[in-house]
């Protein structure tokens, strides 16, 4: 089985033809939602974070300063 680059790229472009593209207004949402939600798991790690900092200072009596 011989590799044919011509024959590879006319396949290439009859995949990509089949390919449906958002629209600039899905891509936005999509964008704007995966930023929402990088913001609010971040928001959650970073309380997670502090409660548990608080915690081990609490429990091995140490103070933050």
């Amino acid at each position: 089985m011989a590799f044919n680059p011509v024959q590879f790229a006319r396949e290439v472009r009859s995949e990509v033809a089949k390919v449906t593209w958002p629209s600039r207004r899905e891509t936005l949402v999509t964008t704007g939602l995966v930023f929402l939600m990088v913001a609010i798991a971040a928001i959650f790690f970073f309380t997670v974070d502090q409660v548990i900092g608080v915690a081990v200072r609490m429990l091995f009596g140490v103070s933050g300063s």
